[in-house]
């Protein structure tokens, strides 16, 4: 994937489930920068008591939304006026919309016609039109598919590597070639985005190429002129 968009991410609170909300950002920011993170709701409501220590931890920005009708739910309202709000400033290439209510098909119809990138993600029973309205559409169902093919195996003489071992392998699903070769520049970008605190010397190794060699049984490297390139086994 060659796009490295600036994209604004809103999330439904209320059409979302909290446990895919991590899988979905590590999912997104494979598509560039995720600048923007914001996540709509009546915080007030029983339903959603347990958004507040995701969204701190994420660093989403959290949106309070009031039901000003009992039953009508005005979250999607919110949502789609600071979508157009953030769209006329034009610092967005991307748009990512979390949720799996269709009615946000005109929403999507809108920034489509703009000429931004729109991003859906939902679950398998969003509506069609919803899906079709956007240019890719995300099944949060894959995202725990994907992550549960990915072996966790402890490396206790890395300090506790698995979750940099899973980001590889993750990085290696998207940016690698036909050979199966993956150049690391662009895997070290995507393991920033998404754990910006990431930091190789943390494993004791000055670089992310070192941390790959050492562990010849997982991985297979390719040294070219100025590049570096790795493949999973």
């Amino acid at each position: 994937m060659d796009e490295d968009y600036r994209i604004a991410l809103l999330i439904d609170a209320d059409n979302t489930q909290l446990s895919k909300i991590g899988a979905i950002i590590q999912e997104l920011s494979a598509y560039g920068r995720i600048v923007v993170k914001r996540a709509y709701g009546n915080w007030k409501k029983n339903a959603l008591k347990n958004w507040e220590g995701e969204l701190k931890r994420l660093a989403i920005k959290a949106e309070q939304q009031f039901d000003y009708v009992s039953g009508k739910n005005a979250t999607d309202m919110a949502l789609v006026i600071d979508t157009m709000d953030l769209l006329h400033r034009e610092s967005y290439d991307a748009f990512a919309i979390v949720a799996s209510d269709s009615d946000y098909t005109p929403l999507a119809i809108r920034l489509h016609e703009d000429g931004v990138f729109v991003i859906g993600v939902g679950e398998k029973k969003t509506p069609e039109p919803f899906r079709n309205a956007c240019d890719e559409f995300i099944f949060i169902e894959n995202l725990d598919e994907e992550e549960s093919e990915v072996p966790v195996i402890r490396e206790s003489a890395t300090g506790g590597a698995d979750e940099i071992h899973r980001l590889l392998l993750r990085a290696s699903d998207r940016y690698s070639d036909e050979e199966g070769f993956t150049d690391i520049s662009q895997a070290g970008t995507y393991i920033k985005r998404v754990k910006p605190d990431f930091d190789v010397r943390t494993y004791k190794y000055r670089k992310l190429s070192d941390f790959i060699c050492a562990f010849p049984k997982r991985y297979e490297v390719r040294r070219e002129k100025t590049a570096f390139y790795y493949r999973c086994k």
